[in-house]
């Protein structure tokens, strides 16, 4: 019995020393992407794309839709407070945002959007590539209010968590097959990687040194892909297929760029598998539908068509819910996500 008391002490003294070395070396979380980081801008952009009405944001503090495409918060939400760090906002679109703020959760990221400038055509989102503008503004600002070397050592140290890729590949090559006319997958895959890298590269440019880059989830077992297989539903193997190969590509370029850029850290954020394990085993994460949404009927609706139209519609419990819309994860699945990212990503960026 002392035995295991002692190490339950030592695991209690090992879990506390980290969480606080995360609370010492993380001054502020910085995020690029789209929807599945969004934590708000869409809802200053001339875009349909937009989640901040109900019944988004039912389980988000006073069930109030602040543009986040969810029924709660987002892995960046929880991240951020795992770090004692305030949740991810737009602070330059926001005009109610302090300066405080901007030492903490700064999102820049913007639903709809991708690292191919063609996927915003339709969308109207801010590209991936341009949110880098808005790091310029968030650091000026910084600058104003620390000064110069502390403003380094906050960009320096802040994690800075990357989501993008899904929507190119949809809108792009599966379902509008626009690329596909001058890609193959692995070419547009390529493509993508090389956008990717010139994100990074401009982050770091302006003083990021410490990365998480999310790979791509299993897209075809989202809700809304999985209802072009209208006759049973299934799973679209090919796509999931692609995501793997592309997954690989982007974990030998994050490897690269860790050995070309100095005093850079990356850590990979393995979507496709958690994700692929939460659809294969649901019951062991408390979940009970795995293949629609809990908005409406759950096969289509996101964005506008989930809305108080669809409410009734809704299920009782988001919880029980892999997925909130057609196409984006519930809180459910955030926490299980923020979960595994805290314990093997987030630690050995600062360990």
């Amino acid at each position: 019995m002392a035995c295991k008391l002692l190490f339950l002490s030592l695991l209690l003294q090992t879990y506390w020393f980290a969480l606080s070395l995360c609370h010492t070396k993380v001054p502020a979380v910085l995020v690029f992407g789209n929807s599945t980081v969004d934590t708000g801008n869409n809802n200053y952009v001339a875009t349909m794309l937009r989640a901040n009405h109900i019944p988004y944001g039912l389980n988000f503090m006073g069930g109030k839709a602040t543009g986040r495409f969810s029924d709660g918060r987002l892995v960046p939400d929880l991240v951020a407070s795992a770090l004692g760090i305030k949740e991810a906002v737009p602070p330059f679109l926001d005009p109610k945002l302090s300066d405080e703020d901007i030492r903490t959760g700064v999102c820049f990221a913007s639903a709809g959007s991708g690292y191919d400038d063609m996927t915003i055509v339709a969308t109207k989102a801010i590209p991936v590539l341009k949110q880098t503008i808005m790091l310029k503004q968030y650091l000026e600002r910084l600058r104003m209010i620390v000064g110069e070397k502390e403003a380094s050592n906050i960009t320096n140290n802040a994690l800075i968590i990357i989501s993008a890729g899904t929507n190119d590949l949809v809108l792009n090559f599966y379902d509008i097959p626009t690329r596909r006319l001058e890609y193959d997958i692995n070419g547009y895959q390529d493509f993508l990687l090389g956008k990717a890298k010139s994100l990074i590269q401009d982050i770091y440019n302006q003083g990021g040194r410490k990365f998480i880059v999310s790979g791509l989830g299993p897209i075809g077992c989202v809700p809304l892909q999985r209802n072009i297989n209208f006759v049973d539903r299934s799973c679209r193997k090919k796509e999931n297929s692609d995501v793997q190969v592309y997954n690989s590509k982007l974990q030998k370029l994050l490897t690269q760029l860790q050995d070309s850029l100095p005093g850079t850290r990356f850590g990979y954020a393995d979507i496709f598998n958690i994700t692929n394990d939460m659809i294969s085993y649901p019951s062991k994460y408390g979940f009970e539908e795995t293949t629609r949404g809990c908005c409406g009927i759950g096969y289509v609706e996101m964005g506008p068509s989930c809305s108080a139209m669809s409410l009734s519609l809704s299920c009782t419990d988001p919880s029980k819910f892999m997925f909130w819309d057609s196409v984006h994860p519930s809180q459910a699945v955030s926490k299980v996500v923020t979960k595994k990212l805290m314990d093997d990503v987030v630690l050995g960026l600062y360990h």
